[in-house]
């Protein structure tokens, strides 16, 4: 098989660039490599373990979300041989004159001894997979009184903010519920800070008082057993290097561990952390001139969200475009990255930021203050556009 432009992937990343690039050149042969029957709508799954969104308004078949045009390789990517313009497939391999790597990010599950075997019971909940986001809000139904632990890795995760958007949610359902001050939260992170941006964490922390959260920064889960509800954490701070906690709970969220798909930190387009290296203004490929790639298994120091993708695709399209025609390429991305952070029911933070850390607001207020409407626009706005707009081409 061959092809003129072959896209790995056919999520958010994958679907909107071919859409854009047959909207400017609608005689383009483009290839969309994807194993998946299901297409989904992730940034909602917070909201669902919530208990104020439908899951099953966060799936679509992948066929009807593929743009007419478009060949759809329904197998899965094996490997690279960027040199062979070649890539392997699960039933054969595909040569390409362009390629774009856009597979998203792998959910390391069993970085973690003990979690498949207990996730979806013993209190254990994730809102990490269509499977499990359901029974978060099963388990908050369920509690009086304890020991709630939210969990962050240390790796790169999808929407950076989702392991303490949740917790804000769960801190307000108990609030609502009068048994926050029968509740012990506790939020075990394997980063350095609660937010990335100051002026953003200054309302969070806010937040954080307001919940009575404990905030244990600088551990990494390593073990859950689930019968017995408890949770190892190990320190790899200054201060906590090699301290093993074990903490008992009767509910914890977590989430999973991330690294590029295997496939793709194997390969010879995998930088030294293993995502696809790509110049971080450009999205081209360091050694290999006719490959891009954007979105989460992508090498770009900013948070990997559905709202930086949106920012990225045009990037990538105007460049590709223009290397296609032998031109130079002059579109260039800042590190854009959004991340609707919920605080509560009925509460968001807008936090817009780029590269450099710095805010970049789309509305004419203090977008770091929580907002009704900004919830609305995270629960009504954003789906529709999603599957309506942004899946077509159109943003």
């Amino acid at each position: 098989m061959h092809h003129q432009i072959v896209i790995i992937g056919g999520g958010n990343a994958g679907i909107s660039i071919a859409a854009q690039l047959l909207r400017k050149n609608s005689k383009l042969d483009i290839a969309i490599v994807e194993p998946s029957d299901k297409h989904y709508y992730q940034p909602a799954w917070t909201l669902v373990g919530a208990g104020t969104f439908d899951i099953n308004e966060t799936v679509r078949s992948e066929a009807s979300v593929m743009p007419s045009g478009v060949n759809w390789i329904k197998q899965k990517a094996t490997g690279f041989e960027p040199d062979q313009n070649l890539v392997h497939l699960s039933n054969g391999d595909i040569t390409y004159d362009f390629l774009i790597v856009v597979p998203g990010i792998q959910l390391n599950w069993n970085a973690i001894e003990g979690l498949p075997g207990t996730l979806g019971k013993n209190n254990v909940c994730s809102n990490y997979s269509f499977e499990t986001a359901p029974y978060t809000f099963e388990v908050l139904k369920s509690m009086k009184k304890g020991r709630a632990i939210f969990h962050n890795p240390s790796t790169p995760v999808k929407c950076g903010g989702a392991p303490h958007k949740i917790m804000y949610m769960a801190t307000d359902y108990f609030r609502k519920h009068g048994i926050l001050n029968q509740m012990d939260i506790q939020y075990w992170s394997g980063g350095s800070r609660l937010f990335g941006v100051p002026k953003y964490e200054k309302t969070l922390l806010e937040v954080v008082k307001r919940g009575n959260i404990q905030l244990n920064f600088s551990y990494n889960l390593t073990k859950i057993d689930g019968p017995n509800h408890k949770a190892t954490f190990v320190g790899f701070g200054e201060a906590n290097k090699d301290q093993v906690k074990e903490v008992e709970f009767d509910m914890i969220h977590v989430t999973p561990p991330q690294s590029a798909p295997d496939f793709v930190r194997n390969s010879p387009l995998a930088n030294a952390a293993g995502w696809v290296d790509v110049d971080k203004g450009s999205m081209q490929h360091t050694r290999y001139a006719n490959i891009f790639s954007i979105g989460d298994a992508a090498g770009l120091p900013t948070s990997k969200t559905g709202a930086a993708i949106r920012k990225q695709v045009p990037v990538l399209v105007e460049n590709l475009l223009a290397v296609m025609n032998h031109q130079a390429m002059t579109s260039a991305y800042n590190g854009y990255s959004s991340c609707p952070i919920v605080t509560g029911y009925g509460k968001l933070v807008l936090a817009e930021f780029d590269y450099t850390n710095t805010p970049t607001e789309t509305f004419p207020f203090d977008q770091s203050k929580e907002r009704w409407s900004m919830y609305q626009l995270k629960k009504q706005v954003l789906p529709r556009l999603y599957w309506n707009a942004i899946l077509k081409g159109m943003m």
